[in-house]
């Protein structure tokens, strides 16, 4: 399908993820000033990854693709997608097309993948989360801590920590109600 239809794939627990619109402008500056600043802040080794492959669990029927892997460059050797026990750390941008693809898809299924960090940018509000500390729960596994914050403060990823100053947001629509 990649090759005859726009947009991007990701196989979820409840099936296939088609975001159908291309990242816009802040989506990914935020994505390149992230990774930027965790690329100034970790060792060598590891890399604040955001092409290609995507993330797959064959097992659990989950394939995502997030916009920046924090994982070890010796990692990074395999055929195919990446195994996503291998992350130090998923980074999502939320998309304004489809939020709850990051927000509740993604905090499902990462836990699950086994990938320990997740951190979460929102350009619509100018705010985010980072969820760690995976824990077993009668739903499967989730985050157990979750610390938000706000552009302009300092984040910490993992053992790493950036600023969130200047991230852009997104501009506010006329017909948009709170975006």
């Amino acid at each position: 399908m990649d090759d005859t239809l726009p947009g991007k794939f990701e196989i979820a627990k409840e099936g296939i993820v088609h975001d159908i619109t291309a990242p816009v402008g802040p989506h990914e500056l935020t994505t390149l000033r992230v990774r930027k600043r965790l690329e100034k802040v970790m060792p060598e080794d590891l890399v604040a990854h955001t092409g290609t492959p995507d993330v797959e669990d064959q097992s659990e029927g989950i394939m995502r693709h997030p916009d920046v892997m924090v994982i070890a460059e010796a990692d990074m050797e395999v055929e195919g997608s990446f195994d996503p026990r291998t992350l130090v750390a998923a980074i999502e941008v939320v998309s304004r097309s489809n939020p709850d693809n990051d927000w509740v898809s993604k905090m499902r299924d990462y836990p699950l993948l086994g990938i320990p960090v997740y951190a979460i940018f929102d350009p619509r509000t100018g705010s985010g989360a980072v969820l760690t500390d995976i824990h077993p729960t009668p739903a499967g596994p989730r985050y157990a801590t979750r610390k938000e914050f706000v552009y302009g403060e300092d984040v910490t990823i993992g053992e790493w920590t950036i600023t969130t100053q200047n991230l852009p947001r997104y501009a506010k629509s006329p017909d948009a109600a709170g975006d």
